[in-house]
């Protein structure tokens, strides 16, 4: 399967994804300046949503660089992770118009651990590819990835349950943890992933 297929229906899906969102903002009714204030709750919402789309696609296109050949089985697991990316605009509405709710947080943390499992699952079909290939260099470029040694580590899980908790109590408290965290993995993205193609726009080849 021609990697650049599934590389144009992925970011086809992310940027519709990235554009349903905004849609849901609320036209003010009257022309005061005050009543924009209204919508900061869904404009907080929509911006931690936002840079979390564009730092998952940022690893996913490291991850789809580095990758030989996509398989059927890459195929289908880059389908669930795009699958759990689509629940975004329902997740991010709701939680932006109950901000100090549990349950819309709780939802939101759901969902988020959901699209992290999706992500970690896609990444080790792509590492089983990478090992049936011989392709040493790639294993090692993913395996350093920041998002991969979090996802893999008990970081993860402790996060979750602690953000649970703190939900609980401070139900805002949910998106300000999942923002931070998104923020942490967009700082320490692989040093290299932004030179993926050279200025000639053809792709960099790999040092085996």
């Amino acid at each position: 399967m021609k990697k650049s297929r599934v590389e144009a229906l992925t970011d086809a899906i992310v940027a519709i994804i990235m554009t349903i969102m905004v849609l849901d903002f609320r036209v003010p009714t009257t022309p005061h300046f005050y009543e924009i204030f209204d919508n900061v709750p869904e404009l907080f919402a929509y911006i931690v949503s936002f840079i979390f789309i564009g730092v998952a696609w940022y690893n996913q296109h490291f991850m789809f660089y580095l990758v030989k050949r996509i398989t059927k089985k890459i195929y289908w697991a880059n389908n669930l992770w795009l699958f759990t990316m689509s629940l975004i605009p329902i997740v991010s509405a709701w939680v932006g118009k109950f901000m100090n709710d549990v349950g819309p947080q709780l939802f939101y943390l759901l969902f988020f651990t959901a699209w992290n499992l999706a992500y970690l699952f896609l990444a080790k079909v792509i590492l089983n590819e990478m090992k049936h290939e011989g392709d040493q260099t790639g294993i090692k470029e993913i395996t350093e990835m920041c998002s991969y040694r979090f996802l893999t580590s008990w970081g993860f899980p402790l996060l979750v349950i602690g953000t649970g908790i703190a939900i609980l109590i401070f139900p805002f408290s949910g998106l300000v943890f999942s923002l931070i965290e998104i923020i942490i993995n967009g700082i320490y993205t692989t040093p290299d992933g932004d030179k993926l193609e050279g200025p000639d726009g053809k792709k960099k080849k790999k040092q085996d």
